[in-house]
């Protein structure tokens, strides 16, 4: 296997180890350090999200889909590639319906077993956190852009819900995808956890990080198929609008939005959060289409970093593109992290759970308003005062 820079292995081979610290090493396939067992003081308190920013009320909806066309590429025995997906959308005034969970106890518990948080409390807590939506609420009216978001490798869905919610307040229905056997648990309908094999299978040298974009590009293909084609899956579909389809990712999550553009040309923009390219752009780039780099402010993610494969695709993109980092941030940053961080006592970068979560909705959103509802954002221009952590690099 080809030699893992920092944030190449904290993403690739951290597997289900989502949330520590600041810089895994390079040749190991998890932390050597352990995390603090929660007290029982954090574990009882409330655990929540920071409260969406736009105008619109949030639903929320969970999809199983299985392409069965498809062989599993970590599991080839099993039937198909199953997927499980979570759609937060833009509700109707005066909706109602039951708070949408955070993650069912089995995947809190899988998760945090991680970090070394074990005790029941905290596993609940972190299932019940607040996710400032209802589960199956009623639409707003209207037809409104798609966003897909893939997580990082070994980390669930649910650990983008801050951003997917965000979106779905300020008018984006957002496909929230977990990818099978590359999560630290994956719950499905029957009963079944659907855990990462695919991370032994790249601690063992069996597979590459290009196996992992690969298939996730062919997942939000499927994805998108069932939720824009002819027969979709979701009984919401009409409120999408399938002019206008953007994806973002963490990690390799983000990487994979790049590979998705080159094999899906219904994706019209892409985002990748702290994630080390596996594939090379062609020499046409994207095409045209917009492309944001959003980082860590150090060695790896600034221009001529360690991670040479932000430089080499940097030059590849051809249409509209931005290289910001973010002072403070570490690679968890852009995820849910810095809040189950801060409320077990975790390690986390020096940047504030609130602050890391505003600066990414910020940006995520200002991109996705610029490109997929031609709204120019004076945000994506250069330096904000309001958001001085963000830095702006013209290789």
């Amino acid at each position: 296997m080809v030699k893992l820079t920092r944030a190449a292995a904290a993403a690739l081979l951290a597997c289900a180890v989502a949330l520590p610290a600041t810089a895994l090493p390079a040749t190991a396939a998890t932390p050597t350090a352990a995390a603090p067992a929660a007290t029982a003081a954090s574990a009882a308190a409330a655990l929540e999200l920071p409260a969406p920013t736009g105008r619109s009320g949030v639903g929320t909806s969970v999809l199983h889909l299985v392409d069965r066309s498809r062989t599993d590429p970590w599991v080839p025995d099993a039937d198909g590639r199953e997927l499980m997906v979570t759609l937060h959308y833009p509700a109707a005034r005066k909706a109602h319906g039951r708070p949408a969970p955070y993650a069912t106890e089995q995947e809190a518990r899988l998760l945090l077993e991680g970090v070394g948080v074990t005790d029941p409390a905290s596993v609940r807590a972190l299932a019940g956190m607040s996710t400032h939506s209802a589960t199956n609420a009623r639409p707003a009216p209207g037809r409104h852009p798609l966003v897909v978001l893939s997580p990082g490798f070994g980390v669930p869905r649910f650990t983008l819900t801050a951003t997917a919610v965000d979106l779905a307040s300020r008018g984006y229905v957002v496909a929230s995808v977990d990818h099978a056997y590359e999560t630290s648990g994956t719950a499905v309908p029957d009963g079944r956890i659907l855990t990462c094999v695919a991370c032994k299978a790249l601690e063992e040298g069996r597979a590459k990080g290009s196996d992992v974009t690969a298939a996730r590009a062919a997942d939000v293909r499927f994805v998108l198929d069932r939720i824009t084609g002819p027969h979709a899956a979701w009984p919401y579909a009409r409120i999408v609008d399938r002019s206008r389809i953007g994806m973002a990712g963490h990690s390799i999550g983000g990487a994979s939005a790049a590979t998705a553009m080159l094999a899906d040309r219904r994706i019209d923009a892409g985002v990748n959060m702290d994630g080390s390219f596996w594939d090379t752009l062609p020499a046409g780039g994207l095409g045209g289409r917009p492309f944001l780099f959003l980082g860590t402010d150090d060695e790896t993610h600034r221009p001529g970093g360690e991670d040479a494969t932000w430089d080499r695709t940097w030059r590849a993109l051809d249409g509209w593109k931005r290289w910001l980092t973010v002072a403070g941030a570490d690679h968890f940053t852009f995820s849910d992290a810095p809040v189950i961080q801060r409320h077990f006592g975790l390690p986390a970068g020096p940047i504030p759970a609130d602050r890391a979560l505003t600066v990414t909705r910020a940006y995520l959103a200002a991109f996705f308003d610029e490109h997929l509802k031609g709204v120019p954002q004076p945000l994506l221009t250069g330096p904000s005062a309001e958001h001085p952590e963000v830095r702006f690099h013209q290789p």
